[in-house]
């Protein structure tokens, strides 16, 4: 059950399926034994990724399970329960960098990252994804969403229809990419979906296997201490190749 329209949310229900709707956004976020050993160890992971790049490594990859960019501050969901992405950019923060860009370029809007920084204007958060008219999470990722207070102006959503073609998506990169630069970032924070490959069972874009390896380039020559955090893919017998593309692309660039 969740608190929708004219429902209460302040008061928090002893019963826990009911508590479970003050905290989640869907019902499609099991939880299972092991599941929070999982989630946080991501976590952990993410931070570890983000301190070695402040120490003055040219970039880190994150590999983890469950991903995170559909977990906000204080609820889970889209398999998602803490967002690793933000951890690497407040780890960033933290660890001295001024700005942090933070790209997103999973086929699903990453509604949690969006929510963590959009008044905040020291995380630039940029996001390539499906038209949340009729893709996942639907509720958020709209091209009029620019971030709020401080933050107006640091938040950009770059929404594309379903079937869109690597041309077009390349397109909306390089959108991104010349922002991202012109922001003047101390580092770059990527959250790797690699569910815009055209074999994925869930998504509805058209990269091929050899695209991945152009996107890393592409990031790459942005300049930018980098932190990859592995996101969505559904694809599982291409998840690895799509995965080591990217990373082929960034180090070869």
């Amino acid at each position: 059950v969740w608190p929708v329209r004219s429902l209460r949310s302040d008061v928090e229900p002893d019963n826990f399926v009911a508590r479970l709707g003050l905290y989640s956004m869907d019902n499609g976020t099991p939880m299972a034994a092991g599941t929070w050993a999982a989630a946080k160890s991501g976590a952990d992971g993410s931070a570890s990724a983000a301190a070695r790049v402040a120490q003055g490594a040219r970039a880190a990859f994150c590999c983890t399970r469950p991903p995170g960019h559909h977990a906000g501050s204080d609820f889970m969901g889209g398999y998602c329960f803490l967002n690793n992405a933000a951890v690497v950019a407040q780890s960033l923060r933290n660890q001295g960098a001024r700005r942090v860009a933070l790209l997103d370029v999973d086929y699903h809007h990453g509604n949690g990252t969006q929510s963590i920084f959009y008044d905040r204007d020291d995380v630039f958060f940029v996001s390539l994804h499906g038209d949340p008219r009729t893709e996942y999470p639907f509720y958020l990722g709209h091209a009029d969403e620019v971030g709020e207070g401080k933050g107006t102006g640091y938040n950009l959503n770059l929404p594309l229809p379903a079937g869109t073609s690597a041309a077009t998506w390349f397109e909306a990169l390089e959108q991104a990419c010349t922002r991202i630069a012109g922001y003047q970032a101390d580092a770059l924070v990527i959250s790797l979906g690699l569910d815009a490959f055209e074999g994925d069972p869930i998504s509805r874009f058209a990269l091929a296997s050899s695209d991945f390896t152009r996107l890393g380039e592409r990031l790459a020559r942005l300049g930018l201490p980098t932190v990859f955090v592995l996101e969505g893919g559904y694809a599982a017998a291409e998840l690895g190749t799509n995965a080591v593309n990217v990373l082929d692309g960034f180090e070869q660039a």
